[in-house]
């Protein structure tokens, strides 16, 4: 019986949910020589499936631009199924927003790698996030 409250968290699955690759000056643009600007955009999100399961997605925008014009455009959603129960409530927003994260992550930043190497471009490597102190900036943000 004591094994009921027992705290629980397990990975379930990480899948890519969605990736979209977008080379809308090609093959124009790919004869400049300039160096381009890169644009990274990131986001967390959480999903309620099912009683103690969560989806957790890590979300990234990648845009590269020489001038004004879009070399390319990766935007890709790693997501994470996670069982997660008997946990104090206040604890629950600092699993899914920084554990839960952390351990998407790295199959997010594999996948914008290989895609924008496969599209014939050196691969774009995402830097390491501290999600802790993203999360504890979100969460100073709604307060």
């Amino acid at each position: 019986m004591s094994d009921d409250l027992t705290p629980v968290f397990q990975i379930q699955r990480v899948y890519l949910k969605d990736l979209s690759l977008e080379q809308p000056n090609s093959p124009a643009i790919l004869t400049l020589q300039e160096q381009p600007s890169v644009d990274i955009q990131l986001g967390v999100g959480m999903e309620q499936v099912a009683d103690g399961i969560v989806e957790v997605t890590v979300t990234a925008t990648v845009t590269t631009k020489l001038q004004d014009k879009t070399v390319f455009l990766v935007e890709a959603k790693q997501a994470g199924i996670f069982e997660i129960r008997n946990l104090p409530e206040d604890q629950m927003g600092a699993v899914v927003g920084i554990a839960c994260p952390q351990i998407v992550y790295p199959y997010l930043r594999g996948n914008v790698a290989d895609v924008i190497q496969r599209a014939g471009f050196p691969p774009v490597h995402l830097a390491e996030i501290n999600f802790q102190a993203m999360y504890e900036q979100q969460q100073a943000a709604a307060q």
